[in-house]
């Protein structure tokens, strides 16, 4: 039998610990992943999770919300970002429910907005909303940016712009907890 095949870590842990391993120096974490986002503050003198927040409750500021939003706009997910970066202008996206937010980005298309204008505007209300919650429990610079939504390179862009300095990306940015659940695990069979 595998003695730590029942050992149990928390989502905030995993990602705390999957992020030093990439970045040792890291002291914060955000995570946007397809259900949840998520911040961290990771002590700079034992490594260990000081605070988090997490936004679990609702879709806006996850995946799923620029899935929706992506699906409609007709706009395949993997190109959303890149058509969000093409515009000089942000259409105003006011709702942070993921129903509201899709009947008011149909509403703005159907009064001109262009595709681009209103993919900004998406992207940017995901960044204000993340960059609000980290801020309330005190992220700041060497500040890792993992979870499937790191690729979009809108949502990063926007969130630098909303933070005020650069974020760090992972090679593999989904997999971030998983790693630091691996090396954890690791870690524990050893003693």
């Amino acid at each position: 039998t595998i003695d730590i095949a029942d050992d149990r870590v928390t989502e905030i842990t995993a990602h705390a610990k999957g992020t030093q391993y990439y970045f040792p120096d890291v002291h914060s974490v955000i995570d946007i992943g397809g259900q949840d986002s998520k911040a961290i503050v990771i002590s700079n003198k034992t490594g260990n999770v000081v605070d988090f927040q997490m936004n679990d409750k609702c879709a806006a500021g996850t995946g799923r919300f620029l899935e929706v939003m992506a699906h409609a706009l007709e706009v395949p997910i993997d190109q959303f970002g890149a058509l969000a970066l093409r515009s000089n202008k942000s259409a105003s996206i006011s709702s942070t429910c993921t129903v509201f937010a899709e009947s008011e980005v149909i509403s703005l298309f159907a009064r001109g907005a262009s595709k681009e204008e209103i993919a900004s505007g998406i992207h940017r209300s995901i960044a204000r909303r993340v960059a609000g919650m980290s801020k309330r429990i005190g992220v700041g610079p060497k500040l890792v940016f993992c979870g499937g939504v790191a690729l979009n390179p809108a949502v990063k862009k926007y969130l630098e712009d909303e933070l005020g300095y650069e974020v760090e990306i992972p090679e593999f940015p989904q997999l971030t907890g998983a790693i630091g659940a691996a090396l954890i695990a690791e870690a524990n069979n050893s003693h």
